[in-house]
């Protein structure tokens, strides 16, 4: 710290900006939260549905695989 140049800090300026009322933008703002509202968990609902999907169409391919293999085996033996 200056002996001689102590610092001293300038004070806050007053920055005032009025707000307007904006129906447009209020709709806007409207729209969106009810779009956001609960997504996450839908998203959620959404994506464990796709991976049951997924499980029960891999299971039934090596079901599949697994039958064609032994009939295979059977035919050539």
């Amino acid at each position: 710290m200056s002996v001689l140049f102590p610092k001293v800090n300038k004070p806050r300026e007053w920055d005032y900006r009025p707000i307007y009322y904006d129906a447009e933008k209020e709709a806007r703002k409207d729209k969106l939260a009810r779009l956001h509202r609960g997504s996450f968990r839908e998203e959620h609902e959404k994506h464990k549905l796709q991976q049951q999907a997924r499980a029960k169409s891999r299971l039934a391919f090596f079901v599949v695989l697994a039958l064609g293999i032994a009939l295979v085996y059977y035919l050539l033996r």
